[in-house]
């Protein structure tokens, strides 16, 4: 039985997002870059994944300032919040989330980190020829799942990409099933947040840079100044990030 044909797993009733936590979920929104993702075909696609309250539109707008010259897919969440407006960069319409909560933790944050990464990793399969490279980026709970596709289909992903991320803990057997494989592979990984984050506790962003230094071939940043954000110090970073790994061009 392939990962996509396990039985899923779910959890608990949520009190924030309607549904239970792990309930399976299926991609289907999409922005796609110039030429349908195909003006590139020789470089890296990037795989772009919103915040909380947030779409697809975000960080499609970033990838002028990260890659110009590298195709992009940019996923919407499946889950639509109610009564939301602006996302978590402030701008964009429309409201959506990974997970069940903002912020959910324990096997909460399992269940939900595991069924929104099979979903995005069943579309990249759906979508994305197979001799192509990928390279997942994120913010925030996209952050997460940047780390947790890794997590699941470390052989898919070239490289990921994780902005103000977190964690799942891997309490729930079956979750993460892919940790010791990652481990073996020595993935590139880019792992960047804000000193004065306030949404993400200072604990889980030391823990999420510890773990990825055991699992990947981390390179991790902290800025002093930034909140849940990001800002163009960080930008820079991750293009030379990205040249030094061959990943996008250094002509800008």
């Amino acid at each position: 039985m392939s990962e996509h044909e396990q039985q899923p797993l779910i959890g608990r009733e949520s009190t924030v997002v309607p549904g239970r936590f792990g309930e399976p979920l299926t991609v289907t929104d999409v922005v796609w870059s110039r030429g349908g993702g195909n003006a590139a075909p020789r470089r890296p696609m990037f795989l772009c994944l919103h915040g909380w309250g947030s779409n697809e539109e975000d960080l499609a707008d970033l990838m002028r300032h990260i890659a110009p010259y590298n195709d992009f897919a940019s996923l919407r969440a499946p889950l639509r919040l109610p009564g939301f407006g602006m996302g978590e960069f402030g701008f964009g319409s429309g409201a959506y989330s990974w997970f069940h909560d903002c912020v959910p933790s324990g096997e909460d944050l399992d269940y939900d980190a595991y069924a929104a990464a099979t979903a995005i990793d069943a579309w990249v399969a759906a979508n994305i020829a197979d001799d192509r490279d990928v390279v997942p980026i994120g913010f925030s709970q996209g952050g997460l799942l940047a780390i947790h596709l890794l997590r699941v289909h470390p052989e898919r992903y070239r490289a990921a990409i994780s902005l103000s991320g977190f964690l799942a803990p891997g309490i729930v057997a079956g979750t993460a099933p892919a940790d010791d494989r990652l481990a073996e592979r020595e993935t590139p990984m880019f792992y960047g947040y804000g000193a004065r984050d306030g949404i993400i506790p200072r604990s889980e962003l030391h823990a999420t840079a510890a773990w990825l230094e055991e699992h990947t071939w981390l390179t991790s940043q902290c800025y002093r100044d930034l909140d849940h954000a990001v800002n163009l110090e960080e930008l820079a970073d991750i293009r030379r990030w990205l040249v030094t790994h061959d990943i996008a061009s250094g002509i800008m």
